[in-house]
């Protein structure tokens, strides 16, 4: 009986270790999808302004129901993160994004309405929308940080790069809409303090410098050199705009991008 009590305290021992660990990996998982839903929700809530403008030019019911399908993705990171129980951000901060967001999808309802009663924009509105939309990324930015910080997560620098290009490319990519639909093209173009579109593909080159440092699998490497040749492809029209740009083809291209950037992810996060 002697013998067996320091065998029964080592495997309680090494039990507990375990449990701690399973504890340690499971905070870490949930701080990880935390972070992912924070980011799914600036991606698509840009997403959802691009259809937007687009829909103020055409009144397209298919473009509509893009901009539906942005709100709702956006909807349901917001959801996700509101309830989880990760702990790496306060009820406060928390009520504070939703309630931007809430901001968001009044204006994005109220300008949505007046395309389809009035046949065009309120070019008042749609400035609150452009602002509202700015103010909301930048306050889910700061928290994205503050969760990174609470939650000491060691996020893979290649994956923060890809993030970082896909709500810069969103980003962008709204912005490039708003110059291509007549609607309101003449007299509005975007937030009134956003970066200029130049400044933030030069921006957008250094990011996607970033996420090819480093070794990889064949795939991944076929996806970075995807989004290169894509971007390379685009990236003189974003630098200097031109009114004879097909506005179609940026957009697709854009969107192509933003594909291949959550497939990098995914496989950059498969990889760690």
């Amino acid at each position: 009986m002697k013998d067996a009590n320091p065998r029964i305290r080592s495997l309680v021992a090494v039990f507990i270790f375990l449990a701690l660990t399973s504890m340690g990996a499971r905070a870490q998982d949930s701080a990880d999808g935390f972070l992912s839903d924070l980011h799914n929700f600036r991606v698509s809530n840009y997403v959802a302004l691009d259809a937007y403008y687009r829909f103020s030019g055409t009144g397209d019911t298919d473009t509509l129901n893009e901009i539906v399908q942005g709100i709702n993705s956006a909807n349901d990171s917001m959801n996700s993160v509101a309830g989880s129980d990760s702990g790496v951000l306060s009820a406060e901060e928390l009520e504070g994004l939703n309630q931007e967001f809430d901001k968001f999808k009044n204006l994005m309802r109220d300008n949505i309405n007046d395309v389809r009663n009035q046949g065009y924009p309120d070019l008042r509105l749609v400035s609150d929308m452009a602002n509202q939309a700015l103010t909301m990324n930048e306050k889910a930015t700061e928290l994205y940080r503050v969760a990174q910080e609470s939650s000491q997560t060691d996020t893979n620098p290649r994956v923060e790069a890809a993030r970082s290009a896909a709500v810069k490319m969103a980003q962008m990519m709204a912005k490039y809409s708003v110059r291509t639909n007549s609607s309101v093209a003449q007299t509005f173009q975007g937030s009134s303090t956003e970066t200029p579109l130049d400044e933030q593909a030069r921006e957008l080159d250094e990011l996607l410098a970033s996420v090819k440092k480093g070794e990889g699998t064949q795939e991944l490497k076929a996806v970075i050199d995807d989004i290169s040749s894509k971007w390379q492809f685009i990236r003189g029209s974003y630098i200097n705009y031109n009114e004879n740009n097909v506005g179609f083809v940026i957009d697709r291209y854009s969107k192509g991008i933003l594909k291949g950037l959550a497939t990098t992810i995914e496989l950059l996060q498969g990889n760690a």
